[in-house]
């Protein structure tokens, strides 16, 4: 088999953490691992990723996954680099989105049999008439609040501060904004939002030092850790620190876990009608997971090798916080709605104007 990676983009995106974070590094990476060694027995009883069986599909001549340079891909490179389709296809191909529009071109024009991207830009597509299907939820929320001052805890400890947001009511301002507004916060008012056009800039606002606090995902959060605290920036930039886990302030104010179901996969085309090639691909995708999360160092040297603005230990950093949990559609569909229909109310068009039926699930009506 020949596998490659391909790119048309670059620019990150992405992150999360949770009851786990109570442990030692260890003991977490251990849970994650232990709780995704699970899952091809229970959500998906009898398969056996890259071993060749009767139910296998036909072998194509070429199988494109695409994804963007954040934690919902490191899975799909890994899978790619270490030849688990190859019962699947000739020719595996990774393609990474950096952009909207990229991603669009992907879903539209036939570019990508399955591609990574968040919950609610699916929904958006699916709503619009693209012809895909989502097939797991396998990120919970990897959005953190960075900032220099350590003993910040909930979004009430910034009231009166300046925080650098990236995307203006986009996800990321949408969660905040909500989470805010229902303990009491008007963020008009009680912070000094600064808008910034990506999340690199919010980062390099801290880095910099003109904000001390910023609205960051993984695996920028991990990056700028690691920037501020290796030479040269470490002489310049100021000491940072994981402040507020918006997973945590979700689960605190909703009364339920502390998770977000942010990102996931879906197949599109005609790929959707070969049940046993979309069942292969979420063992491969399952297993996959299981080995970043029980090796993350080894998955942040396949990573960094394709997405070249990450370094390794980067990568392993934000596998450490990221929720223990996954879930295939049908299983996330209670939490996603809830979800989706925060995001509705908030900007409607972010999902297409309304909540996907149930074949978006891949369930029947």
């Amino acid at each position: 088999m020949q596998a490659k990676l391909t790119d048309i983009g670059v620019a990150p995106q992405a992150r999360p953490g949770d009851a786990l974070r109570a442990q030692p590094w260890g003991s977490r990476r251990d849970a994650l691992a232990g709780l995704l060694a699970l899952l091809p027995a229970t959500a998906l009883p009898g398969l056996a990723v890259a071993q060749p069986s009767p139910a296998d599909p036909p072998k194509r001549e070429r199988l494109v996954l695409a994804g963007p340079p954040a934690t919902v891909s490191y899975p799909l490179i890994h899978m790619v680099e270490s030849g688990a389709l190859s019962n699947l296809a000739k020719q595996v191909e990774f393609r990474r989105w950096t952009n909207p529009d990229q991603l669009r071109a992907l879903a539209l024009e036939g570019g990508a049999d399955f591609i990574a991207m968040p919950t609610n830009v699916a929904a958006n597509l699916y709503n619009r008439g693209v012809p895909l299907q989502l097939v797991n939820v396998s990120v919970w929320g990897i959005l953190w609040l960075v900032s220099r001052n350590p003993a910040l805890k909930t979004l009430a400890d910034l009231r009166g501060e300046e925080i650098a947001v990236p995307f203006r009511a986009d996800m990321p301002d949408i969660v905040f904004t909500f989470l805010a507004e229902r303990q009491g916060l008007d963020p008009r008012r009680d912070f000094r939002i600064r808008y910034s056009p990506t999340p690199l800039d919010a980062m390099q606002l801290l880095i910099m030092r003109r904000v001390d606090h910023a609205l960051l995902a993984e695996p920028v959060v991990s990056m700028a850790l690691r920037k501020t605290r290796s030479f040269p920036i470490s002489v310049v930039a100021p000491e940072l620190h994981r402040s507020v886990d918006l997973q945590q302030e979700w689960g605190r104010v909703l009364k339920t876990q502390p998770r977000i179901p942010q990102a996931g996969m879906v197949v599109l085309g005609n790929a959707r009608q070969d049940q046993a090639l979309v069942t292969r691909l979420e063992a491969a995708y399952v297993a996959a997971s299981r080995w970043c999360a029980g090796s993350p160092l080894a998955c942040g040297e396949q990573v960094a090798k394709h997405l070249d603005m990450l370094t390794p230990q980067a990568v392993a950093d934000s596998i450490e916080f990221l929720p223990a949990h996954y879930a295939t559609a049908a299983q996330a569909r209670p939490e996603l709605e809830t979800f989706l229909r925060l995001l509705l109310e908030k900007q409607p068009a972010m999902v297409g104007g309304k909540t996907p039926d149930a074949a978006f699930y891949g369930l029947h009506p």
